[in-house]
């Protein structure tokens, strides 16, 4: 069976299981569960022959000669009992429950993984079948499941130009289900011819990850383990903690990354009436420029502060981070000087299953300490302005990224073309602006436009009614996400 169809499989059973209250993102949890026991069965036969230290009683072949509410009761104890164990196998189990209470539906989940050896397929495939899962768990809007899916094309993209190379870790600190580990996994293997030591340390050394939410980082270390990244008996290198509360303990070669939507930490607390009040968290790090409740403007500081010197970032970042004054302009001014930001990629809307959402890409160079600014000049490539995509008629392709990832110019950066030009084409989309031209801005504010929008223009050449729509409904959705930033402000006050 070929991955689409093996995809088209597992996924039959949402519908039923949907009618009887098992949402998507509640069945992909199940499948991982049931995915690893089984897995870890195949393991432990002729010819791999490995201990994999599953208790007997909880095994995969446990599962398989129950029904009805005996199967229920113990698969409920299954997971309590597998969440207590170590290593990736306790990880995957943590705080694990039965969300499939009808014993019979339970029973059809383990027949159908039952019948497939996982095996034999290769990491690619059991990868893409597990890539094709989540893609469509984020597709449902509703479990907001979307927030922790970065589009894989805009992953591919960023790889591309930041060429990671063997023998070099690679960190994501809001990883969700890693998708940036996979896109540069499957890159170094791709592009090299690896080593018996090198297959070893992409397979265990390379890469490091935080997850705070339990469900998607059980996902994410699910997700590495059918790319074969890690071992199942290996320790996992995806942390649960947040990785903003300190200084990451170790420094990495590369940090690729789309942290969290949404500009404020907050945290929850019944204030003295027994009302539920919400108070912006900041985070007094001695490591930050500037103190500030802008959970995007802390993650840019943070992975700055978790670059080598002579480490690379390439970073998903919504336009406030760009313009925002007071921390903001802090932030800006110190990135310019202490590394260098040679790259700012304008992304379109309608690419995100967060609604509402204006993006950009950074790309910086980390560096040691100067008495000068390291950054020279900047390079914005504008796919913004007159471009219109849709998660479902036009999504993003890798395809549509390739003039960006052609001007990037991944194999010498230092010898790069603009397209833009004042006298013969004004229309270009890639140009270079100094170090002057940026710090002479307000707030040095990185928010560069010089396009014109055609459909302002030429209203005989409108985009599709649907289109427009779509423009206003993304419009209003960053519009109201300001007017509830200022309502908790007021809210506070």
């Amino acid at each position: 069976m070929n991955t689409n169809s093996i995809v088209s499989k597992v996924w039959s059973f949402c519908n039923p299981l949907r009618d009887v209250g098992v949402g998507y993102g509640d069945y992909l949890e199940q499948l991982t569960y049931l995915l690893f026991l089984k897995m870890a069965d195949e393991y432990s036969k002729p010819p791999h022959n490995r201990n994999l230290n599953i208790p007997l009683d909880y095994n995969w072949e446990s599962l398989t000669d129950k029904k009805g509410a005996e199967l229920e009761i113990h698969y409920a104890n299954l997971l309590r009992e597998l969440s207590s164990q170590k290593g990736i196998l306790g990880q995957i189990f943590t705080k694990s429950q039965n969300k499939i209470q009808d014993p019979a539906m339970l029973g059809k989940v383990i027949e159908m993984i039952g019948s497939e050896k996982w095996l034999v397929l290769g990491s690619d495939v059991k990868g893409d079948i597990y890539e094709g899962l989540l893609e469509k768990n984020a597709e449902d809007v509703k479990s907001g499941a979307g927030q922790y899916f970065t589009p894989r094309a805009l992953i591919k993209a960023m790889v591309e130009c930041v060429q990671p190379q063997p023998m070099h870790t690679i960190a994501d600190p809001a990883c969700g289900t890693g998708g940036f580990f996979l896109a540069a996994y499957d890159y170094l293997v791709s592009n090299n011819k690896l080593d018996k030591e090198q297959n070893k340390f992409l397979k265990l050394e390379t890469f490091y990850g935080n997850e705070i939410v339990a469900g998607t980082r059980r996902l994410a270390l699910m997700n590495m383990f059918l790319h074969n990244i890690g071992n199942i008996d290996s320790d996992n290198f995806i942390s649960p903690a947040d990785a903003l509360i300190a200084a990451s303990p170790t420094t990495y070669d590369y940090v690729l990354a789309n942290p969290p939507f949404g500009k404020k930490s907050s945290q929850t607390f019944t204030n003295e009436e027994g009302e539920l009040e919400k108070d912006d968290l900041t985070y007094n790090r001695q490591d930050f420029w500037a103190t500030t409740s802008n959970k995007q403007l802390n993650f840019v500081q943070h992975i700055r502060t978790m670059l080598k010197t002579t480490g690379s970032a390439a970073v998903v970042v919504p336009d406030n981070v760009l313009f925002e004054g007071g921390a903001g302009e802090t932030v800006r001014k110190k990135l310019l000087e202490t590394t260098d930001l040679h790259t700012i990629l304008r992304l379109p809307t309608g690419i995100f299953y967060a609604q509402g959402v204006k993006a950009n890409v950074i790309f910086f160079d980390n560096k040691p300490a100067s008495k000068d600014p390291w950054t020279k000049e900047i390079w914005v490539y504008d796919y913004r302005t007159n471009i219109h995509h849709t998660l479902k008629k036009n999504p993003l392709k890798l395809d549509d990224l390739k003039d960006f990832i052609s001007c990037y110019n991944p194999s010498n950066r230092f010898k790069r073309k603009e397209t833009y030009n004042a006298e013969t084409n004004p229309e270009g989309n890639w140009r270079k602006f100094s170090y002057e031209e940026i710090i002479a801005r307000d707030k040095t504010s990185l928010d560069i436009t010089w396009l014109k929008d055609k459909s302002l223009a030429d209203l005989d050449n409108l985009p599709d009614p649907e289109t427009i729509a779509e423009d206003i409904i993304e419009n209003l959705e960053a519009g109201l996400e300001s007017f509830r930033e200022i309502m908790v402000k007021l809210n506070a006050k």
